[in-house]
């Protein structure tokens, strides 16, 4: 007898599960055309012209600066334009630096 309760409940258990089948398929197939959106949507154009494909490339304004005859302890500003001229993003591995070479 108790084996005949326990088989109607798992039938009713069932049917339970059996009308939340399809809203599930259907939030499915609405997530599965929301990535495919996401995956194939056109990237945005890039600012400046691309000069490398296939990977990122760092480009320098000026590759010199001559501040000329600077006094000891006397503090002097110089910025640069950096641009990524390649087609993929440009990401530092290390906190970057600038070489300051002494000229005679």
């Amino acid at each position: 007898m108790s084996q005949n309760k326990t088989r109607k409940y798992s039938k009713k258990r069932k049917k339970g599960n059996a009308k939340w089948m399809p809203i599930l398929i259907a939030l499915g197939g609405i997530l599965l055309v929301a990535a495919a959106f996401l995956a194939l949507r056109e990237k945005p154009a890039p600012k400046v012209p691309v000069e490398v494909k296939g990977s990122p490339s760092l480009k320098v304004d000026q590759e010199e600066r001559d501040l000329g005859d600077v006094k000891l302890d006397q503090t002097v500003e110089v910025s640069f334009q950096l641009t990524n001229v390649g087609d993929k993003l440009l990401r530092f591995s290390e906190q970057p630096y600038i070489e300051v070479a002494a000229g005679c």
